[in-house]
């Protein structure tokens, strides 16, 4: 059976409001996989209990690329004429009150390459079920509300699947005949059908355990490929921390007596926390210096800590519906923040999420393809596994955490899982528990789930003798759906700075509470000031400090005020922020009149304080030092000009490096001597600040000799990747020799050969898009690899602002290309290439017919997938 040629018939709009509980309830699955070179059987028994009435129909879900092999109903086989079967449902005419449903399928794993439901990878069975794809290995009501007992039974050939898991605790395993075995799991939780897992296959294991707080022994095991087995320690060590973490903040401690982790290189999504057996995707679980970043460790933290936060808030407490998403995934995107933040720095750790949101989540907002942290209609629900249901939900969250502060927080976590521990919840339960918990009416505060877009808020200042009053204006765009919007609830953290530098604590008329050094100004209505008693002349209002709330912040500072924050401020996020402000005025004034200019005086002299700052993190330092992104620019105009904003931001950095060169390399060499490498949090900030100087000696006439050398003597991947990218954007005579080498030393490993096709991807040469057209043809490039696929397509369409928007339209054209093509083989990675031709609405003719005409070309492909259609249509509305 081709499953390439199944075809299933386009999907209906599935609206909240038409949400209804299921009419059953389902009080145990006993799930038997038999698994074959060539194909599965799968076997499933399940007792159904029906409300109301006995008589009624049954309909499951189902997918195209499977074969019903039998149906029975109380070991009874039920006739021909009394079911319905198309390729996405399975109905039975009638069934009783109470009955054991049987149902036999067989499936293809081999020829799954949509990477959904039971599929193989790297010699291994693998399932990804989370949203739909338990209804492509068997016929079921594949929905989150549905939650039951599973017991799971694995049968394959004991030489090439040794190791044979599923979600719960070991319960039995032996051999069978003719060279088979089979192991069974009992996952004693209740559980919707998208936390199911099964993975079977020839793998090696690293072991550990872990007693939680009330004295349960957990056993730990992480399964990957045999020659991946060195490069476990770091992701075991952070599961560790993970659940100690858990257990110190929220009292929540693991439930079962193994927690499993699989890694695989074909996965569509980073991980999967399906109970007691997370599948991962390699890149968040390998790592050692040698062939890791920083930036990747930091990463594998934080991803094996979200999907280990899961168990609570997401199995534990699950989804109602798909309309539910951020309920788990906003939550748990905050909580891996918070512990990331505990882990590492702070600081920048907050600077890193912003700029996450801004790049990805800020321009969704602002697009067709613009929809609520709680979407109210979908066609396909994998399309809105989104930065804004994840990352803005985040924020949702974190604003909740400011309104109600720590401790009401806290309770209201207890509660939530007092009251749904074992249930199917909603974004309204989880908002009344923290309403419930803290006393606080959290009303109008719902509409950051239901609203979708970007606010703007506008602050002005005014003078009232010794008084300084602030005024917020607050405001939301039309979004597709919703061309009025109320005022948000939205906490806007508040500073002063006194004319010599420090906080100054003041008395407050409004909506606000004082904590020690800052307020919180609560803004509900869509003008609102605040009056703040007896502040001191020449008092610098720092504004929006932690970034309180994701919204776009209009305010009437200076440029010397600017400068004053930048180095005065004690919140991290003020001052990079008016450091940003202070280089984005400049540059996009340059970009404005297509000009270049002078250095101004005052920009080199905030650059010169930050390279002299010996007092604050390095990593911070690096973050000040840094201009702001070619994207993050194009936000700020109504226009997008992409080449301007290249060549004004080159200026800049240019100028800054060529009158502080001496600074520059004196400290980059600072940071170089003595410092062998270390994983410890200060040795990743010198080497984050290393790196960012590194970026500007690039500029400098001699700089060549020194990025050479630095890529020569790089004796971790940190410093290797720092150098390379430099080299890539270059036109360095060794440039083309030392990739082909990079290639060469790595290319038997994949995660880092997908650094070498990003870094070619992102590089701004004029030649780039020839070079990622013909880096499709490489030896080592496959369609199949969603990480392949990602390092190279995403990171150009996505990341290389310049060189995607070429004049000619040949990026477009490029991506529609890829679009369609991968389409035939992964929708759901194919739909995830979409979004920046969604964006044609910020560019001018012919950019913008170029644009449209890419989204045309995809729609007239054949066969193309719900989940491409959707996204290509929204986008051309």
């Amino acid at each position: 059976m081709d499953v390439r040629s199944a075809a299933s018939a386009p999907k209906q709009e599935i609206r909240l409001e038409d949400y209804k509980a299921p009419v059953f309830t389902i009080d145990k699955i006993d799930l038997t996989f038999r698994l074959h070179d060539d194909h599965a059987e799968v076997e499933a028994r399940s007792l159904f209990k029906m409300h109301g009435d006995a008589g009624g129909a049954l309909q499951l879900d189902g997918g195209p690329f499977m074969d019903l092999l039998a149906l029975e109903i109380d070991g009874q086989p039920v006739p021909a004429d009394q079911f319905v079967k198309s390729a996405d449902f399975l109905q039975i005419r009638a069934v009783p009150k109470t009955f054991e449903l049987g149902i036999i399928t067989k499936v293809y794993p081999k020829q799954n390459t949509r990477l959904e439901g039971l599929y193989f990878s790297g010699g291994n069975f693998c399932t990804q079920c989370e949203a739909e794809g338990f209804r492509h290995i068997t016929y079921f009501p594949d929905r989150p509300d549905v939650l039951t007992r599973y017991m799971v039974r694995v049968e394959a050939d004991k030489e090439s699947c040794p190791v044979l898991l599923s979600n719960g605790n070991p319960k039995e395993s032996g051999d069978l005949e003719n060279g088979r075995h089979f192991a069974v799991w009992d996952d004693p939780h209740l559980k919707p059908s998208y936390l199911f897992a099964l993975v079977a296959g020839d793998l090696a294991c690293q072991s550990d355990s872990f007693r939680t707080a009330s004295g349960r022994h957990v056993e730990l095991n992480i399964f990957v490929a045999e020659r991946d087995l060195d490069k476990c320690d770091y992701a075991m060590q952070s599961l560790k921390r993970a659940m100690v973490w858990d257990e110190e903040e929220y009292g929540l401690e693991y439930d079962l007596d193994v927690y499993n982790i699989v890694a695989v290189s074909d996965f569509n999504m980073g991980a999967m926390e399906n109970k007691g057996l997370n599948v991962f995707n390699t890149k968040y679980v390998l790592a050692s210096p040698e062939t890791a970043t920083d930036a990747d460790f930091d990463h594998v933290e934080g991803v094996i800590g979200h999907e280990y936060f899961h168990n609570w808030t997401g199995n534990r407490v699950t989804c109602r519906d798909w309309f539910q998403l951020s309920l788990k995934e906003g939550l748990t995107v905050f909580r891996d923040q918070e512990f990331s933040s505990d882990m590492t720095s702070r600081a920048v750790k907050r600077l890193d999420d912003v700029r996450v949101l801004r790049m990805l989540q800020y321009p969704e907002d602002a697009g067709p393809l613009a929809h609520p942290v709680r979407p109210e209609k979908y066609i396909e629900i994998n399309n809105f596994y989104t930065t804004t249901v994840y990352n803005k939900g985040a924020e949702v969250i974190r604003m909740m955490h400011c309104i109600i502060g720590p401790e009401a927080f806290r309770k209201g976590m207890d509660l939530y899982f007092e009251r749904h521990d074992g249930q199917a919840a909603t974004c309204e339960d989880f908002a009344t528990a923290m309403e419930d918990a803290s006393g606080v009416d959290l009303k109008q505060f719902r509409l950051w789930y239901s609203q979708a877009g970007t606010p703007k808020v506008v602050v002005r200042r005014e003078r009232d003798g010794e008084d300084l009053i602030l005024t917020f204006e607050q405001s939301c765009g039309a979004s597709p759906g919703q061309a009025l919007k109320l005022p948000y609830h939205m906490p806007v953290r508040v500073g002063l700075i006194g004319p010599n530098g420090g906080d100054v604590k003041g008395e407050i008329e409004g909506d606000g509470v004082w904590s020690s050094s800052e307020c919180v100004l609560h803004l509900r209505n869509a003008r609102q000031s605040f009056r703040f008693r007896n502040v001191p002349e020449g008092t610098v209002p720092s504004i929006l400090r932690g970034f309180s709330a994701p919204v776009v912040l209009d305010h009437d500072l200076s440029d010397d005020e600017l400068a004053f924050l930048a180095v005065q401020d004690s919140d991290a996020f003020v001052r990079w922020e008016a450091s940003q402000d202070l280089f984005s005025r400049h540059l996009v004034k340059q970009v404005e009149t297509n000009g270049v200019g002078h250095l101004p005086e005052l920009l080199q002299q905030v650059f010169v304080g930050h390279l002299e700052d010996k007092d604050t993190d390095p990593a911070l330092i690096a973050e000040l030092l840094a201009l702001p992104s070619e994207i993050a620019l194009g936000q700020k105009l109504d226009v997008l000009m992409p080449e301007r904003v290249h060549v004004a931001r080159e200026a800049l950095a240019k100028a800054l490096a060529g009158a502080s060169s001496e600074k520059i390399i004196a400290l980059y060499h600072s940071l170089t001597a003595g410092h062998g490498y270390t994983l410890d949090q200060s040795a990743k900030a010198a080497r984050r600040l290393r790196n960012m100087l590194l970026t500007y000696i690039a500029l400098l006439p001699d700089g060549e000799a020194i990025i050479q050398a630095h890529y020569a003597q790089a004796d971790n991947m940190t410093d290797c990747m720092a150098a390379l990218t430099l080299i890539a954007h270059s036109d360095f005579a060794f440039r083309d020799q030392t990739l082909a080498d990079f290639y060469s030393k790595w290319q038997k490993n994949d995660l880092v050969i997908d650094k070498w096709f990003a870094v070619q991807a992102q590089s701004k040469r004029p030649d780039t898009v020839a070079r990622v057209r013909a880096l499709t043809e490489h030896e080592a490039f496959t369609f199949n690899n969603p990480n392949r696929l990602r390092s190279l397509i995403s990171t150009y369409s996505m990341l290389n602002q310049v060189r995607f928007h070429e004049k000619s339209g040949e990026g477009y054209r490029f991506l529609g290309e890829m679009i369609a093509k991968v389409d035939e083989i992964n929708p759901q990675t194919a739909a995830r290439l979409v979004a920046p031709l969604g964006r044609w609405g910020r560019v001018e003719e012919p950019r913008r017919g170029f644009m449209k005409d890419a989204l045309t070309s995809v729609l007239k492909a054949p066969n193309l997938s719900d989940d491409v259609r959707e996204l290509v249509e929204k986008s051309l509305a």
